[in-house]
């Protein structure tokens, strides 16, 4: 006879960390797309930018204090755990928030995205679209940004872009566990033991992500309209 796995239903990403991804996912879209077509959607390019350097300023500030799942603390692990991972070690602290391989993703996407954007304000590509930094450093630092910004970057994003996908995919097709779900309404379903605390989600602590997020589109407002 199968054993019966009673299970507890953990609030794991708070409401301000799943509209950041979702958000963040729509603008990068958004980046790929006006990027490509040129011409006139680059107006739309810069404003994108603008916008996920604001989210990327909310993220690393949500890091620090968001709900216990969204902490970096949560999912920042020793070279050593990644490897004892991939060699298909499990411990149940792994598959609550993201699990090593899942961390690796989620910084190397927020560093690239960091430099992807910290580039563009500094590229210029010759025809009509300025970044709004390139008049405070130097032609080389621009040429260099510009050719980083429209290749390595650029290629370097889209990959961890499809590699993402791609782990969601094989986890829903090989291991039968939906990762989107929870990214949208917040809750996993876990063994009840070992019991695992929940990410703080209240109204005080969303209407304080709204004033975190506010300060991070005023601070992205401002760096955007420094070379003005």
């Amino acid at each position: 006879m199968q054993k019966l796995v009673a299970m507890q239903t953990v609030r794991v990403w708070d409401l301000p960390i799943r509209l950041f991804h979702w958000t963040l996912v729509l603008c990068v879209i958004g980046l790929v797309v006006s990027g490509n077509v040129g011409g006139g959607a680059m107006e739309w390019h810069l404003r994108f930018g603008q916008a996920v350097l604001a989210l990327l300023l909310f993220r690393i500030i949500w890091g620090l204090v968001g709900g216990r799942w969204s902490r970096f603390s949560s999912f920042l692990y020793a070279p050593k755990t990644l490897i004892a991972y991939l060699r298909g070690e499990r411990k149940p602290e792994w598959t609550v928030g993201h699990n090593p391989l899942g961390a690796l993703s989620v910084f190397a996407l927020l560093g690239f995205l960091l430099l992807q954007v910290g580039t563009g304000l500094m590229s210029d590509d010759d025809i009509a679209t300025t970044g709004p930094l390139t008049a405070l450093v130097s032609g080389a630092t621009v040429k260099f940004a510009t050719r980083y910004h429209s290749t390595v970057g650029k290629i370097a994003l889209i990959v961890l872009v499809l590699l993402h996908i791609g782990a969601i995919v094989f986890y829903w097709r090989r291991k039968k566990e939906n990762l989107v779900r929870p990214m949208m309404v917040g809750d996993k379903t876990l063994p009840a033991s070992p019991a695992v605390e929940p990410s703080r989600d209240s109204v005080a602590s969303r209407f304080f992500a709204a004033l975190v997020l506010a300060a991070s589109v005023a601070f992205s407002f401002w760096v955007f309209r420094l070379g003005s």
